[in-house]
């Protein structure tokens, strides 16, 4: 298959970027694949109601089937098109947080087909806030399906290059939308128990969500080292984010990390080996290492969040043979920082206190 490709400006008039989109939005309506960008990464797109749409989305990302994929939507009442009985808890944080990166499962209608939710009962949905997304959605008229637009189990991409790497060949455009803003996937917040949970931390955190209900609480599962701790979310016992070369997270103090972290460097250069470190702005002047990678401030969690799956493919096309990290905790941001690490490096943490 020839992947064809096209390149808009998000800054553009949105008038314009509809009118650019059209190729795409054709695809779409076609029942045929397209990766586009939304503010958190990019996304690989079908129709939700079209089963054989998203098979295909199964099959390019070589994706297992009982892992539900997120409809994205261009305005808050199509909510009430593809959820039943929508609590008053979605119609809150709709408010609050869309568009935007938050997605909320909740139960689906007849009309949203098992293939789309991986066999569930219910749906997860999401209003992005990106331009070339939302312009996609209303152009082909469709509710989309959308992945993110790698190969199951890699870094989600957050440019255009990145798609290509994986998808080239496999789906029918790749819309080129520029670097994503914010760099890791939605928080998902499922409502359809007495107390929202969150499956997957993101952008949108705890607190924020707290602030306007009374109840909800974190997954415990999924940031969680300990394997007797199952997510609940199907897509999250998956493998994910993980580059080519084993990943070693390293947690403690500063200077206990950075001695750690270069002794097993030197070990392991002493052997031959290409070794590759992320560290922050502070430390990065600290460290021995073959590939040494400046992921940010810690001061700037964003910036973090933003650099971290282009920092691992990366190191993926240099070739390193293991990478070292620092952890990144905090009750914000950081902590869907740790959550993505922690998938990449299969849960390998050393703890260097």
């Amino acid at each position: 298959m020839d992947t064809g490709f096209i390149k808009i400006d998000p800054g553009l008039d949105y008038e314009k970027i509809c009118e650019q989109i059209e190729p795409a939005a054709r695809i779409i309506a076609e029942g045929g694949l397209v990766a586009f960008p939304t503010e958190t990464v990019y996304g690989l797109g079908a129709n939700a109601l079209n089963e054989d749409a998203a098979k295909k989305i199964y099959a390019a990302k070589g994706r297992p089937s009982d892992n539900p994929l997120i409809i994205h939507i261009a305005d808050i009442d199509s909510l009430y098109e593809i959820g039943k009985d929508v609590p008053d808890a979605a119609i809150k944080l709709a408010k609050a947080f869309w568009p935007g990166p938050l997605t909320m499962i909740v139960n689906k209608k007849d009309n949203i087909p098992y293939t789309t939710t991986g066999g569930l009962d219910t749906v997860a949905v999401r209003f992005p806030s990106h331009p070339v997304a939302r312009a996609l959605i209303q152009k082909s008229g469709c509710f989309i399906a959308a992945p993110s637009a790698n190969t199951s189990g890699r870094p989600s991409p957050t440019l255009a290059k990145h798609v290509t790497e994986d998808m080239n060949g496999k789906i029918e455009m790749i819309v080129d939308g520029g670097e994503c803003n914010i760099g890791l996937e939605s928080t998902i917040v499922d409502l359809t128990d007495s107390k929202p949970v969150i499956l997957r931390p993101g952008y949108i955190t705890l607190p924020m969500i707290k602030n306007l209900l009374s109840e909800c609480e974190v997954d415990p599962g999924i940031i969680a080292a300990d394997s007797l701790k199952k997510p609940k979310a199907p897509g999250m016992k998956y493998k994910h984010y993980a580059p080519k070369a084993e990943l070693t997270v390293v947690d403690g103090s500063e200077d206990a990390v950075v001695e750690t972290i270069n002794r097993l460097s030197d070990e392991l250069r002493k052997n031959g080996k290409k070794v590759g470190i992320i560290a922050t702005e502070s430390t990065i002047g600290r460290y021995r290492g073959d590939i040494l990678e400046n992921i940010g401030s810690r001061d700037d969690e964003e910036t973090i969040a933003r650099n971290l799956f282009a920092v691992l493919r990366d190191f993926d096309e240099k070739n390193v043979d293991r990478i070292f990290s620092e952890s990144f905790e905090s009750p914000n941001v950081g902590q869907a920082i740790m959550n993505r690490l922690l998938k990449a490096a299969g849960h390998k943490v050393i703890k260097a206190d």
